[in-house]
């Protein structure tokens, strides 16, 4: 958290995370540019031609900021599966990069590699189309399609995603930021209910 820095929220900020919609919104570009100056540090110690140090340190960075930034809202912070997740007003934030170089929102998608519990938090806590139904994946039988699709205890059945998506590469930074509501779809491309784009904060580098 940057002091009491605040912007004006979003109506669907203030649903989502009520009191603290504006110096959430403030706050997330700063820890975002934060964790870019850690995973960049690693990087060049590194010396590695691969991107993968900077990667998996901004991951992580990025988690580890946002739930401090929660502590300091005096929120919750929850463990899922070893990995902490920032939860304001039971809405956890949910932090992705979609791409290593600028890529509009609409073209984001989750790999194919991507964990069974990263699957089963946007399909379990994520928002539901307007129908309410799920296409059934073909390579999935039915009992591990259900159990994509529950919710996790450790985060709390009631609690919502927001996902937090984000591009960035270690020489340019972070270049956009946008949160909202998004549904995953079984080509692991994502149907967005509501989205809204952030600022990004200055990124000093040590």
């Amino acid at each position: 958290m940057s002091g009491d820095d605040r912007v004006v929220p979003s109506d669907w900020a203030g649903e989502r995370f009520g009191q603290h919609a504006g110096r959430l919104a403030a706050a997330v570009p700063v820890q975002l540019a934060r964790a870019h100056t850690r995973a960049h540090a690693v990087h060049l110690t590194a010396r590695l031609k691969k991107r993968s140090p900077y990667g998996a340190t901004l991951a992580e960075a990025v988690r580890e900021n946002l739930a401090d930034a929660a502590r300091e809202l005096e929120e919750a912070v929850r463990d899922v599966r070893g990995y902490e997740y920032a939860v304001i007003n039971d809405h956890a934030l949910f932090p992705f990069k979609y791409a290593d170089r600028p890529k509009p929102l609409d073209r984001a998608r989750l790999a194919s590699d991507a964990s069974p519990t990263r699957r089963r938090m946007l399909l379990g806590h994520g928002p539901k189309l307007p129908e309410g139904l799920f296409p059934l994946d073909d390579d999935l039988t039915t009992e591990e399609y259900e159990e994509l699709h529950e919710t996790f205890e450790a985060l709390g059945a009631s609690t919502r995603l927001v996902c937090l998506f984000f591009t960035a590469d270690p020489e340019n930074g972070i270049h956009a930021i946008h949160w909202g509501d998004a549904h995953l779809e079984p080509d692991r491309t994502f149907t967005w209910l509501y989205s809204e784009q952030l600022p990004v904060a200055p990124q000093p580098l040590e």
